[in-house]
Parts: structure tokens; C-alpha cells; sequence
């Protein structure tokens, strides 16, 4: 448990920090965590054997090659890109923090679309960077690209989440092109989740076109290693030099980096369970849409989680916790996102024990 800030330490603090607290994901051990958008599939056997050796056999006397370049040049190759079009990171909020860093500050405006992931604006006051927020659409959760692309013309970071976390749905590339033209700043697509969209989700085939796009991938979600910590960023060699320009040295551990490697060299094995994520997604909300008449709601998904609505949803979040040992993800108190949570989507059984669980709490009433 993390100690509160004292009073006089917060005093002594910059007023963009003084204002938060320690991050506590509130997390409970339970038998099924469907909270946190992780792979909960076992790691493929073969992956988990190299990943071992590779472990083993990794010196941890010596500092880390600072720009991870055998990781680099691997992830280069996987995606057809020269490796100087790479940078990687200790997870994908590092390398968030840095666009920041890098881009953001006073009178350099980011445009944002909420509801969203909420770490954007919270970087965004640590470093005094002014936030336009163009909002979604309250029920469907759709975007007005044209109003993104206006807001665009203005700002010197964009940020569009595809898909978008909580809600779950797709930018348009189009509509990615769109905002590239119209910024004179720098456009980032947040693809944290993209590898259960499908074939041709991501929007990496705009990068050649326009130099101030940049994608941000992690190895966190489809690939299963949340706790390995590894995102990276494509972008033009100028945009990633800027990023590495004021980047924390050495902030990728050696035993990220093996591990990291053998998941790119082996990405291929990971297949089978994000296709079983991807169908279980759509068996999981026609489980839960079935419960309408209880007055739950699904939106359609191209991540690897549900965002659903449901009458008491922190209540019901409770009682999934204290009473089922699920634990899910409430985002009630979140504007714009009344009575929902969100639902990782986990392995059959762990789906079925969800809608059961959320049948049987909301038949009490």
C-alpha cells in the first residue's frame, strides 16, 4: 500500500503534480482478472521455452544496449521498415510520456477524443500541455471526424486510439489521413489493441505519406507480456530521434529486451489465441446482449474487451469482486460513461462465469 502525500511535501511540489496521487489500480486477487485488457490465454509452450533460455543465457552485469538495436532491427523487419523508423520503450506509457515530453508544453495544444484512455490528459498537466477535447458521441460512441480534423488544424499533438479504449471501436483511415493533413503538429494512432481488429486495421500503410504520423504498438496485449513492459513507436527517423532525444537512458531492461526478441521472432505462435479472443469476443456479447431485458447493453468491439452497460454497474463491479472473485474494470464515474464497465475477454470458461455471474446479480432485482 503507498503512503498518501504529506501536506508539506505536496507543497514543496510542481502544481501539475501536486495535484495527483499515487496510481493504485486497485487491483484484488481473484480467481479470474478480466480487468486489466490482458492475454489471460496460457503462453504458447515454445515461446515459454525460449523465453527461458533466452533469460538464462542474458548477462545482467552490464548495461542495456540503450536503444534496444537487435529488438529494433527485428521489429523493423516485421513491420517493412528501416530500423532508424523505430524506437522502443518500457511499455507503451513511456513512450506516451515522451511524445509529451517532446511535443507537448505550453501553447502546444493536444487534441484528445473522450471518452478515451485516460493516461493522455494526465501526462498531458504533468508537462502544462492545454487539452481540446473533441467528445464522442454519448451513445454510440462514435466520432465526428470532421470535428477532429478542425481541432487538428490547431493543435501540435493529435492522439486518435484505434481501437479506442474503453469503448472499443476503429478510427477510420481515412479519417487518419485526414487529420495528418490538416496538422502542423504531430498525429499519433494509439494501436495498443490492434492485432484483434483484423487484416488491415492498422493504419501503418499511412506512415510513408505523411511524416507526422506516428503509430505506437505494445507486446502487452495480444502478445502476452503486459509484465515484460515493451512498446515501440513507427515514425518518420526525425520523430524518433526527437522521442530518443529525451528518453530516460537505459530505461529498457536487458531482460525486456531477450524476452521482447523471442516474442517478435515468434509472433506467429501467438495466433491461435488471438483468433479464440476474437471469436469468444462476439459469443461474449451475444451472452450479455441477451440480458437486455435486465438493462444490459454492448457496443461493438475490435479489441480484446467489451464496454458494457448495465444498471448499479459499481455495485454490480462490487459484488462481482467480493462475492464471485471476478474482477472487472469499472468506469461508472467516468464522464460521458454512466453505469459502465469494462470486460476483458478471457478464455470460454471465464466468459461463461461472467455472464453468469452478472445474469444471477441482476436477476435479485
Amino acid at each position: 500500500m503507498t503512503a498518501s502525500i504529506s501536506p508539506e511535501v505536496r507543497a514543496l511540489m510542481r502544481p501539475a503534480a501536486a495535484a495527483l496521487e499515487p496510481y493504485d489500480p486497485a487491483f484484488k486477487p481473484t480467481r479470474i482478472n478480466l480487468s486489466a485488457n490482458e492475454n489471460t490465454y496460457p503462453m504458447p509452450p515454445a515461446v515459454r521455452t525460449a523465453i527461458d533460455a533466452a533469460l538464462a543465457a542474458t548477462p545482467t552485469n552490464r548495461y542495456p544496449v540503450a536503444l534496444s538495436d537487435e529488438l529494433r532491427s527485428a521489429i523493423a523487419e516485421w513491420h517493412g521498415v528501416s530500423a532508424d523508423r523505430v524506437i522502443v520503450g518500457n511499455g507503451g506509457d513511456e513512450l506516451l510520456f515522451n511524445l509529451f515530453l517532446a511535443f507537448g508544453g505550453p501553447a502546444r495544444p493536444l487534441v484528445t477524443c473522450p471518452p478515451t484512455f485516460s493516461v493522455y490528459a494526465l501526462y498531458a498537466g504533468l508537462v502544462d500541455t492545454p487539452v481540446t477535447s473533441v467528445e464522442r458521441d454519448h451513445d454510440t460512441y462514435e466520432l465526428d471526424v470532421d470535428a477532429v480534423v478542425e481541432a487538428a488544424r490547431t493543435a501540435n499533438l493529435v492522439i486518435v486510439t484505434t481501437p479506442n479504449n474503453p469503448t472499443g471501436g476503429l478510427f477510420p483511415h481515412e479519417g487518419i489521413a485526414r487529420v495528418c493533413e490538416a496538422c502542423p503538429g504531430i498525429v499519433l494512432a494509439d494501436e495498443a489493441y490492434i492485432e484483434f481488429g483484423g487484416e488491415g486495421a492498422s493504419c501503418e500503410g499511412l506512415l510513408d505519406t505523411y511524416d507526422n504520423l506516428a503509430v505506437l504498438h505494445t507486446m502487452s496485449k495480444a502478445f502476452q507480456m503486459a509484465g515484460v513492459r515493451l512498446g515501440y513507436v513507427l515514425a518518420d527517423p526525425s520523430v524518433v530521434a526527437a522521442l530518443a532525444a529525451v528518453r530516460q537512458p537505459y530505461s529498457v531492461n536487458v531482460l525486456s529486451q531477450a524476452a521482447a526478441l523471442v516474442g517478435v521472432r515468434m509472433r506467429d505462435e501467438f495466433a491461435p489465441s488471438i483468433a479464440r479472443i476474437v471469436s469468444e469476443r462476439s459469443r461474449l456479447a451475444a451472452g450479455l446482449d441477451r440480458l437486455a431485458p435486465l438493462g444490459v447493453r454492448t457496443w461493438p468491439s475490435a479489441a480484446n474487451f467489451l464496454l458494457v452497460r448495465l444498471p448499479n454497474a459499481a455495485q454490480v463491479r462490487a459484488r462481482l469482486r467480493d462475492e464471485c472473485s471476478i474482477l472487472v474494470r469499472d468506469f461508472s464515474s467516468t464522464p460521458g460513461l454512466a453505469d459502465c464497465l469494462r470486460v476483458t475477454v478471457g478464455t470460454p470458461e471465464e466468459n461463461d462465469e461472467v455472464v453468469a455471474a452478472i445474469t444471477s446479480i441482476l436477476s435479485e432485482a
